[in-house]
């Protein structure tokens, strides 16, 4: 058995490096840090949409990429749960405005994508259809765990130095007992941790060191609930939740200075937890874990040295919140690849930002204002109980 997973892991280190070169080695679709030394990623969450789409997202989507002209778009999951019938319209809807404005994406895949009758491998397929050349998405190792898992390096601007990479893994959907009863969500599994882990040291030994990276996926890693939640030896049905391979955490007593942003909802984990985290902390080339999955949660957290963080959904079908609507822009600095700006730009936001669009969706600026207004309050008021804990903790200690 051994030998047989020994053998295995040779195939999928040969795999990584192979990919990796091929990715480095096209110069007409390779990325790149752009003239003024930045490079930039629009995570765009939980479209989450039947066809046609709801206008108003696309128009939010259309004007992120006119405004903000990022270098990569990521696809963040849920992206689609139209009928059987016209999954392959609502591919190619989605798929058009990064077509039109020239810009590169490429596509996780969430719990929900698959559940109309149109299997990961398809989807991928279709995404590469109608996104063409700008479609990046690929499945690096189709024997992983899921669909898609793959890797994008980012060159330099002047030359095909690999400055930094951005990790794709598919979470997969929903976990099982022996009997089919349902657990809860899914998780990067081991099969993709040992993936990464190699082709992370193939990346390292083609830059001469290792190269920092975000990972993007839907669903987020148990570490959030280490961070944000104290673990207790006990289960309370309704106010304690079950995660990381049987740890308890008590959901009604987040640390609220542990995180930056919107909590509104639990964070959904998978129920196992297969080692992700532990080997990135381990490598120490990924600077931040972000997934979508959760609507309406917008935060961010550091622990243990990775950034956790979580973007809202842009969907305007399925549930969402008019104060966190939206999606998540990174931009990096060739310079210093060791750290990034983050910011969640909400509909509203931008509506208060740009005339056009808050015309085009209907919204006026006093109601924009409101909800970014009340936004802030709630994210005041958080901070202030985040002081009363630290306070609380001083004194205790």
């Amino acid at each position: 058995m051994k030998k047989c997973l020994s053998i295995f892991l040779a195939v999928l280190f040969i795999a990584s490096i192979l990919s990796v070169s091929a990715n480095a080695a096209d110069d007409s679709s390779a990325l790149r840090f752009n003239e003024n030394g930045e490079f930039k990623i629009l995570h765009i969450s939980d479209c989450q949409d039947d066809y046609p789409a709801e206008e108003k997202m696309m128009t939010y989507i259309n004007f992120m990429l006119d405004i903000y002209e990022p270098d990569l778009v990521v696809l963040g999951g849920d992206n689609s749960i139209g009928k059987e019938e016209t999954k392959a319209l609502e591919v190619e809807e989605l798929c058009k405005p990064f077509v039109e404005h020239g810009i590169y994406f490429t596509v996780v895949f969430g719990n929900h994508d698959h559940e109309q009758g149109v299997d990961k491998e398809t989807l991928l397929g279709y995404f590469q259809q109608y996104g063409g050349e700008y479609c990046l998405a690929y499945d690096a190792v189709p024997e992983l765990h899921g669909t898609a898992t793959h890797n994008l390096p980012v060159l330099a601007s002047n030359s095909d130095e690999i400055k930094f990479n951005v990790w794709l893994f598919d979470s997969g959907n929903y976990v099982a007992d022996e009997n089919g009863n349902r657990l809860g969500y899914d998780s990067v599994t081991a099969d993709q941790v040992e993936w990464y882990k190699e082709t992370s040291k193939g990346l390292e030994a083609q830059a001469d060191e290792k190269v920092p990276s975000l990972a993007f996926q839907h669903i987020v890693v148990g570490e959030v609930y280490d961070a944000m939640f104290p673990s207790i030896p006990f289960e309370i049905p309704y106010i304690v939740e079950t995660y990381n391979n049987g740890i308890h955490y008590p959901i009604i007593a987040p640390n609220t200075s542990a995180f930056a942003g919107h909590l509104f909802e639990q964070p959904s984990p998978g129920v196992f937890n297969h080692g992700q985290f532990d080997a990135m902390k381990e490598r120490g080339d990924v600077l931040g874990i972000y997934c979508g999955h959760d609507h309406i949660n917008t935060y961010e957290l550091e622990y243990e040295g990775i950034i956790i963080g979580n973007t809202p959904g842009v969907t305007c079908h399925s549930y969402g919140n008019e104060m966190t609507r939206g999606s998540r822009l990174f931009v990096i600095n060739e310079e210093d690849t060791s750290t990034y700006s983050a910011e969640v730009i909400t509909y509203n936001d931008l509506a208060l930002e740009n005339d056009d669009f808050a015309s085009a969706i209907g919204v006026s600026k006093f109601e924009a204002g409101f909800w970014v207004f009340i936004g802030n309050l709630l994210l005041f008021l958080k901070n202030i109980s985040a002081l009363a804990i630290k306070v609380i903790e001083s004194v205790v200690a």
